[in-house]
This record gives structure tokens, C-alpha cells and sequence, in this order.
């Protein structure tokens, strides 16, 4: 909680924003919650305690503001809705937590799932330290909630960005596996989320294991009947996505553009960022199987949705882009492109 405070304190004060942003993503950091570090050395006043005693009203809030941000960040991307889940977070979630309560388990879980989509909207402002520093304030939140559930998307999302990052240690694979075993009670949804991850990552050195978890991941979606929410589904788009990641990693192109297009197929006009991306991927791979005219309609759909959208991530794939259709500028369609995207930054 104190770690939390002072993050999301120093969000709102640009001077310590920039302290903490400039810290370096640690691989040494990638353990489990009992031995996760206490997160930056920034000072910071602790959040006031509130008068009320929260109940399931408060917690029932907390969920669907979860839903209000992580709709948001879908849209538009993270850069902007950062701030504001900050300061909810500083201001509304943590006094909460001071507060004694018969429901603290769940107000710690609730806050939790927050601190997690705080992290993956830091992760996609390019500040990756302060992603992980959120990430593992979430791990230890669940845990001490004794939230498995929580506990396995937290660890789920720290694999998943350290491999985005081009990380493939045994440590990020170990927290993957962690993540599949604390989902173990968990919703078929969790479970398939967990397993597809985990699939990604053992598809650089285990083959017959990456096919077979994907199946298991594939196997429990298809059980999956939760509400909608952030934390309670998995969009079929982001699973067919998670496919084509395994399957490329082992070397089967031609299926994971099959995937990719799955994916683009299954999204929703919601998910403006998540297809965006998608685009950008698909026109990436199909510049590397050499299918050019494919690769610049997918990156031309991109470019469409670039302009809504606040996101480093989308910034890099962007870079990508001009950098990949530089050598073909003599052709018609790359030319036009190039051109009518200059203005992007």
C-alpha cells in the first residue's frame, strides 16, 4: 500500500513522474510476490485514510470503474487515461484500504486489478519500469488478499510484458507456469488466458509443449461464460492473437497470418487500439514472408486508427513501418503511403 501511494503519488507530480520513469526494467526483478522488491525510492505523502467504513458498495465501484478505464485505454490507448487512474486510485481506492472493513480481502483484490491496468497503460506509455513496479504492487496485493485469481493475472501480465520486451529467460517462463497453477480454481476465461501465454513462451525452446497448451488454452475458451469485463473475459480476437504469436515463434508463418486475420476478424469496433496493432503485426509479418501489397493495405488500415489513438506502443509500430517500406519507395502504393502519413508523429 505504501509502495502504491508513492507511486501514484509521484504520477501527478511531473518532476517524480520522470524520477521513476527513467528507471531500467529488471529481469532480476521477475520472482514471485514474497520476494518482490518494495518499487522505487521516491518520497511521497501516504494517502489519507477515509472516515467511512467501506462496504460491498465500494467494492462494487471499484469494479466497474475498472471497466470505465479499461474501455478508455481500448479506445484510445493508455497515455492519456493514466493520470486520471492514478489519481482514483490515490485518492478513492487506497483510503479505502485504511479503513476497517469485513470486506478488506476484496477491496485489496479490487485494487489490485486496478494497479494492474494502471501497469499495462504504463507499459504502454514506453515507461516499462514503472509498468513493472505496478505489476509487482498488484502481485503483492492479490497475495495478500489470498486472491489466486488475481494473483495469476497478475503474474500472467508480467510474463506477457517481459516477453514483449524480447525477454525469454527461464524467469519469465517460471512466472508464466506460476500463473497457470494459481489459476487453477479460476474461471475456464483465467485459465485460458494464463495457459495461451504460457504457450508463447515455451514456443521458443519446446515445441510439443507450446502446441499443447495452446490446445488447453483453445480447449478452455471454449468453456468460458463470464460476464464481460477486463478481468473476468477473453476475447476470442486476443486468443487468436496469442496463436499467431506461438505459431510464428515456431516458424509456421503462413498459419500465424491465418491467425492475425482471425483476429482481426473477431474484434470488436471497441477494441480501436487492439486492432491497430493487430494491423501493424499482420502487415509485419506479411513484409517477412514477402507479400508486400498485403503488408501495406494492413499497415494503410493502421495509419487510419493512428490518429485516435495516445500510445507508445502504436508510435513504435508506426517507426517499424517507415523503416520496413523504406527500400521499397519506387513502388506506387509504398510511395503513397509513405507520403500521406508524413505528418504522423
Amino acid at each position: 500500500m505504501r509502495t502504491l501511494a508513492r507511486l501514484t503519488s509521484a504520477e501527478a507530480d511531473p518532476e517524480r513522474r520522470h524520477l521513476i520513469a527513467g528507471a531500467v526494467f529488471s529481469l532480476a526483478a521477475l520472482t514471485l510476490p514474497d520476494t518482490l522488491h518494495a518499487g522505487p525510492a521516491i518520497p511521497a505523502r501516504p494517502a489519507v485514510p477515509t472516515a467511512r467504513h467501506p462496504g460491498q458498495p465500494e467494492v462494487d465501484e471499484l469494479d466497474a470503474m475498472a471497466d470505465v478505464f479499461a474501455a478508455a485505454a481500448a479506445l484510445h490507448g493508455g497515455e492519456h487515461t493514466r493520470p486520471a487512474l492514478a489519481a482514483y486510485l490515490h485518492h478513492v481506492a487506497l483510503p479505502q484500504l485504511h479503513a476497517p472493513t469485513a470486506i478488506h480481502d476484496q477491496l485489496l483484490s479490487a485494487t489490485a486489478r486496478l494497479t494492474l491496468l494502471l501497469g499495462l497503460m504504463c507499459a504502454d506509455s514506453g515507461h516499462d519500469a514503472t509498468a513493472q513496479y505496478y505489476h509487482h504492487t498488484a502481485a503483492r496485493l492479490a497475495a495478500e488478499a489470498d486472491d489466486h485469481t488475481s494473483l495469476a493475472l497478475a503474474l500472467r501480465i508480467m510474463a506477457r510484458h517481459a516477453h514483449d520486451l524480447g525477454h525469454h529467460h527461464p524467469a519469465v517462463l517460471h512466472l508464466a507456469h506460476a500463473a497457470t497453477e494459481h489459476a487453477r480454481q479460476a474461471p475456464p476465461a483465467i485459465r485460458a488466458f494464463t495457459h495461451a501465454q504460457l504457450a508463447v513462451l515455451q514456443a521458443h525452446n519446446h515445441r510439443r509443449d507450446a502446441l499443447n497448451t495452446l490446445t488447453r488454452a483453445e480447449q478452455l475458451h471454449t468453456r468460458s461464460d463470464a460476464p464481460p469485463g477486463p478481468f473476468t473475459t477473453y476475447p476470442l480476437a486476443a486468443l487468436h492473437y496469442q496463436r499467431a504469436q506461438t505459431l510464428a515463434t515456431l516458424g509456421d508463418s503462413l498459419a500465424a497470418a491465418r491467425a492475425l486475420n482471425a483476429s482481426l476478424t473477431a474484434r470488436f469496433p471497441t477494441e480501436r487500439h487492439a486492432t491497430a496493432l493487430t494491423h501493424a503485426a499482420y502487415a509485419e509479418l506479411l513484409h517477412r514472408i514477402d507479400r508486400l501489397d498485403q503488408a501495406v493495405a494492413h499497415w494503410s488500415a493502421f495509419t487510419t486508427l493512428y490518429p485516435t489513438l495516445n500510445s507508445t506502443r502504436a508510435k513504435r509500430r508506426l517507426h517499424t513501418m517507415r523503416q520496413q517500406l523504406a527500400p521499397y519507395r519506387h513502388r506506387p502504393d509504398t510511395r503513397a503511403l509513405l507520403a500521406q502519413t508524413a505528418h504522423l508523429v
